[in-house]
């Protein structure tokens, strides 16, 4: 799995450099489909020089079977996220702007139709101590359904089916997060309401919205 740990690494780096990641604060991991090992992040590693060496590779049960570090402490975490999400990665970080958020509200509101693509309304899952069962549990629920869940005065979490996509959802959901912070300093933000969130999702089915095509089509 020496080229799924290098995607680790790589998607990592790319994380702290836009400010998603600081120091040793957040965690990836990313499973291999035919054997439904993780490959994760270890434990005390500065993600922005993380190289393949400081991802380890994990079995169902947690027990590490590639790598010589001790896993990130929120290993469980993404072993029950894997579970109950299926996704094929996972991403938790302590984002500025989302964990701001997710210190004030109980969900994050739909302010763009962006934010539709994480599946809506951004939950938060109620605050427990890292690393524990618990807040494994919560933030499993509060992903039912989307894309990224907020964990109260902690940070983020978002899933996708490969890599890549869990990191744009990270990206999407500070994103998502700066806009709101932004708008509120500004005034109260007008939030889009079902009907308006069908008609958009109405218009990207019709419209293909988000693929690429040739200009006859378009």
């Amino acid at each position: 799995m020496s080229d799924l740990r290098a995607e680790v690494a790589a998607a990592a780096r790319a994380l702290a450099a836009d400010g998603l990641f600081a120091g040793t604060a957040g965690n990836l991991s990313a499973a291999d489909h035919e054997t439904g090992r993780l490959a994760v992040t270890a434990t005390g590693v500065v993600l922005a020089d993380c190289t393949a060496e400081d991802v380890s590779v994990v079995d169902e049960s947690g027990r590490v079977v590639e790598g010589t570090l001790a896993p990130t402490s929120e290993l469980d975490l993404h072993l029950v996220v894997r579970k109950t999400t299926g996704a094929g990665a996972v991403v938790h970080t302590h984002a500025p702007a989302a964990t701001a958020v997710a210190c004030v509200l109980d969900e994050l509101p739909v302010l763009h139709y962006q934010q539709l693509l994480l599946g809506g309304t951004i939950r938060v899952a109620p605050y427990a101590t890292f690393g524990t069962p618990e807040l494994a549990d919560h933030v499993a629920e509060a992903l039912a359904g989307r894309s990224a869940a907020l964990l109260a005065n902690h940070g983020t979490v978002t899933v996708g089916a490969t890599l890549a996509q869990a990191v744009e959802n990270a990206l999407l959901l500070e994103w998502c997060c700066r806009l709101y912070r932004d708008a509120v300093a500004i005034g109260y933000p007008r939030v889009l309401d079902e009907d308006q969130q069908r008609a958009v999702i109405e218009a990207a089915i019709t419209r293909d919205y988000g693929r690429t095509k040739p200009a006859e089509e378009a």
